[in-house]
């Protein structure tokens, strides 16, 4: 049955793709890809032949209802990004939402994607977390940091080894230079490393070494404020003078 199979590669180790993927590569009559020179790589390694088209944020406003009327035609399309799971924070939401407006199947295959392990392996409450990507990088990005202060939830941030010494210390600005925090990078490479600590004493660090490689930064959430037991108790007073 043709259908758009969603499928998320390794963000690093080639050895992280499941068997199910390689089946569901294996088995497509397209494959799209953000970039069709670096999935040429994973596709190398697991000997997949198979014709492939490029699918990324520059052209997917275009291509998206074409390509889910093709599958609905009888095309049967994997959809991958360069690494992890399409759709977050990579090109494939557009096209997903087509299929799904034009009837056809859409299945997800879990797999690989950065934020989790970043997240298991800082240490941090991971009972309840918030995902917001990769910051603003102007307009927006104070607003939401602000929001962002009082968030109770343990909140991972994407971001890239440019930019990681602003964030952090924008981060301690708004949330204090004593939230915990880890930046996980490199992850499920040689040279992957989680650290930490405060926000502060993370920021110390790469100011003396300069970040490399894709990051994940996990911070601790804000302590709830605690409501007093009679807040929600309204006692009036009666100041009726009577004549």
């Amino acid at each position: 049955m043709a259908q758009l199979t969603v499928v998320p590669t390794p963000i690093g180790n080639l050895g992280d793709i499941t068997l199910r993927g390689l089946e569901a590569l294996r088995e497509a009559d397209l494959i799209l890809a953000e970039d069709t020179r670096t999935s040429s790589v994973l596709l190398r390694h697991y000997e997949i032949a198979k014709p492939m088209e490029s699918h990324h944020k520059f052209n997917e406003y275009k291509t998206s209802e074409r390509l889910a009327q093709r599958i609905a035609e009888g095309t049967s399309v994997a959809l991958i990004s360069d690494a992890g799971t399409p759709g977050i924070n990579d090109p494939g939401a557009m096209l997903i939402r087509a299929c799904i407006d034009a009837g056809v199947t859409v299945t997800c295959l879990p797999g690989a994607t950065a934020f989790v392990p970043a997240l298991v392996a800082s240490g941090l409450d991971t009972s309840r977390f918030c995902y917001e990507g990769f910051l603003p990088v102007k307009k927006g990005r104070q607003t939401l940091l602000t929001a962002l202060a009082t968030e109770t939830r343990t909140i991972i941030i994407y971001e890239s080894p440019y930019r990681v010494c602003r964030t952090l210390s924008d981060l301690i600005t708004y949330f204090g230079a004593e939230r915990q925090a880890a930046t996980c990078r490199e992850l499920s490479k040689l040279h992957e490393e989680v650290r930490r600590g405060t926000l502060q004493e993370l920021s110390d660090h790469f100011a003396e070494t300069a970040p490399r490689g894709e990051f994940v930064i996990v911070v601790a959430g804000a302590t709830p404020t605690k409501t007093p037991k009679n807040s929600s108790k309204h006692i009036t007073e009666d100041t009726t003078i009577q004549l």
